[in-house]
């Protein structure tokens, strides 16, 4: 046996739970996490546990990549199950799970990233009791049951140490990553694409991200009403990134300051678009209440766009001193913020 307890001339196989490989925030890690994996280690055998419509995603990764359906729905009772049994399955050395459910029966070695404890902090972004519960109690056992915990920034790392009362040596931070598109300047061509296809004519401030409570928008929209009486006058809002058909309040604050010409919603975007859109906006907005990384400011950043985003949480410690830092919570500030990022 070797040191790691295998065969000598035996491969390590590790199973990653990549469910949600198209989701906001979690996929994109999984996304990039696979693709680094597979440039830096060709010696170990990966197995991906994917939706059943995902199988071909392992193919397209590499020779030493392989794939098995686990179609239980994430957060859900059936995951408890038929995780451990998907993992089983691949006779894995090792299960990575992404995200903060690390199943009991899971019978290898296992790590888990936990990249936010949101749902502890903001019950009230849940639906129900049961919900909050059942993150409680998921984020506690996938802590102490994982022989290492993961996780993004040091304020993520305080806020498990806080929930979960695990041992602090066992917390590792590993900071997210860039994804290298966002660091290379398009072309003029695709930059006039984007420009005429999307009819951006008018200077604009940007978001990008998901639209949940937490991300602040309504306050954001608040703000940009303030800041657009100090001009520019043609000052455009951009949002990019989820559909608001499930959050109304958003376009309800919209049609309220009457800015129904001036904020635009674009929904989901690819990255060769959102590249430019970071490019020819005149200031990046992410006020957002929590973050256990926030990759939005990087990228904005990598694309020499002024950012300016909120002092709690995680993103100063993103920022690194490099954005203009608000209140979230107060709509004068981040009003005072986008007008010297727009103006200065």
């Amino acid at each position: 046996m070797s040191d790691n307890g295998l065969l000598p001339g035996r491969r390590m196989r590790i199973a990653i739970d990549a469910r949600k490989l198209h989701d906001f925030g979690i996929g994109t890690y999984i996304r990039n996490l696979v693709a680094e994996l597979a440039r830096l280690d060709p010696s170990s055998e990966y197995v991906l546990l994917t939706r059943p419509s995902d199988l071909d995603a392992a193919a397209s990764a590499g020779p030493n990549f392989s794939a098995v359906a686990a179609s239980a729905r994430p957060y859900s009772v059936g995951e408890q199950f038929s995780i451990p049994w998907a993992v089983g399955r691949t006779h894995a050395d090792l299960f990575h799970a992404p995200h903060y459910v690390l199943p009991p029966l899971t019978r290898c070695k296992s790590v888990v990233t936990i990249h936010d404890c949101i749902h502890l902090r903001f019950p009230e972004y849940l639906p129900n009791r049961s919900a909050w519960a059942y993150a409680h109690a998921m984020i506690r056992i996938a802590a102490r049951k994982a022989d290492r915990v993961m996780t993004v920034s040091e304020a993520s790392k305080a806020d498990i140490l806080h929930y979960t009362g695990v041992a602090d040596e066992k917390v590792v931070v590993i900071p997210n990553g860039l994804d290298t598109r966002f660091a290379t300047p398009p072309s003029a061509d695709e930059v006039e694409r984007v420009k005429q296809r999307f009819q951006l004519e008018h200077p604009f401030v940007l978001y990008v991200g998901n639209i949940k409570p937490h991300k602040n928008l309504e306050r954001l929209v608040e703000a940009f009403a303030l800041a657009r009486s100090a001009g520019p006058e043609d000052l455009k809002l951009v949002v990019v990134g989820d559909e608001t058909s499930n959050y109304p309040t958003v376009r309800q604050t919209v049609h309220r300051h009457r800015l129904d010409k001036h904020v635009r919603f674009f929904g989901f975007q690819p990255a060769a678009t959102l590249v430019v859109f970071y490019r020819l906006a005149r200031a990046f907005v992410f006020p957002s209440l929590y973050e256990g990384f926030g990759l939005p400011p990087l990228e904005a950043m990598a694309n020499e766009t002024p950012v300016v985003t909120s002092n709690v949480s995680s993103l100063p410690e993103v920022a690194g001193g490099a954005a203009l830092l608000v209140d979230p919570r107060d709509v004068g500030s981040i009003a005072d913020g986008i007008r010297r990022a727009v103006n200065d």
